[in-house]
């Protein structure tokens, strides 16, 4: 049976997670849109799967290797008619594939544990792993961004994947910043939201504190602080970038065991949110594994 009414119900609740982030947040699910995107998700966290008529004729092999040989067959698989279809895209250019997928949550500890498998565990010597008064094993190289207030989804989604290239182990997100399943965020990611951990906060103060608590050296991006290339970030860290137009509030920045700032010349004072994080991330990466 092919949906061929724009005022299916299915339809009108895609419509609504795709602008609604309280929708998304109550049903946890977020929207993923284009055949790029759909084979960078984990099989087992999709919820369902949209595809035009043409679409469906298009992407069979990529349809059969993420769903395997029977997902005509499946409950929550759906042929929608190519007309409808575009009605539903949040693209300018639809490619006739969407899919819906669930959510992930992350709580701080996952942020900030050691994560590997037992294999790799058992082969790390004592000194890679450090035991806190929590009782947390702490990775000794913990690469954390935290994110103040950010709102535009393009600078977000960007430093999400520059996260994952540049080694990052995770990210904190104050809960007053853009919507991280927001679908401009989604693409912008290009596939490393389905791999890099992400927190959102609800009290970045005390969150930033329980690192500190843990060991991790917390510093933050601000014109008052020292020169980046002076520093050594081959130790667990983490970095507080702030709102694209104010920076880090003051609140914020006193939490920072030091303040670090990007060198500029010119008559540039600073770089935007996703720019800034890069140049970090990248000097952390270069000391970490080319010194």
């Amino acid at each position: 049976m092919i949906i061929t009414s724009a005022s299916n119900e299915k339809l009108k609740n895609i419509k609504k997670l795709l602008k609604s982030s309280k929708e998304r947040n109550e049903q946890s699910l977020f929207i993923v849109e284009g055949i790029r995107m759909f084979r960078e998700i984990p099989p087992e966290e999709i919820e369902s799967v949209y595809v035009s008529e043409t679409g469906e004729k298009k992407f069979e092999d990529v349809l059969e290797t993420s769903l395997g040989k029977d997902y005509q067959s499946m409950d929550d698989y759906y042929v929608v008619s190519d007309k409808v279809f575009d009605s539903i895209s949040d693209t300018g250019t639809p490619q006739g594939i969407l899919a819906l997928v669930r959510q992930k949550e992350n709580d701080l500890s996952n942020i900030i544990n050691e994560k590997s498998d037992k294999t790799e565990s058992s082969e790390r010597s004592d000194a890679d792993l450090s035991l806190t008064d929590n009782g947390l094993n702490v990775s000794d190289n913990a690469f954390i961004l935290i994110i103040e207030k950010l709102q535009d989804p393009g600078n977000l989604g960007t430093i999400i994947r520059t996260a994952e290239g540049a080694g990052v182990t995770g990210i904190i997100i104050s809960s007053d910043s853009v919507d991280i399943y927001n679908p401009k965020v989604v693409r912008s990611t290009m596939g490393s939201i389905f791999r890099m951990p992400v927190y959102i906060s609800d009290n970045l103060i005390r969150d930033i504190e329980y690192l500190k608590e843990n060991g991790i050296t917390v510093y933050g991006a601000h014109l008052k602080g020292e020169n980046i290339y002076d520093k050594d970030f081959r130790k667990s860290c983490a970095f507080l970038i702030g709102n694209e137009g104010n920076g880090l509030s003051v609140e914020v920045s006193r939490t920072a065991e030091e303040l670090i700032k990007i060198p500029m010349k010119g008559r540039v004072e600073s770089l935007n949110a996703a720019t800034s994080t890069a140049v970090i991330a990248y000097e952390v990466l270069r000391q970490r594994n080319y010194l």
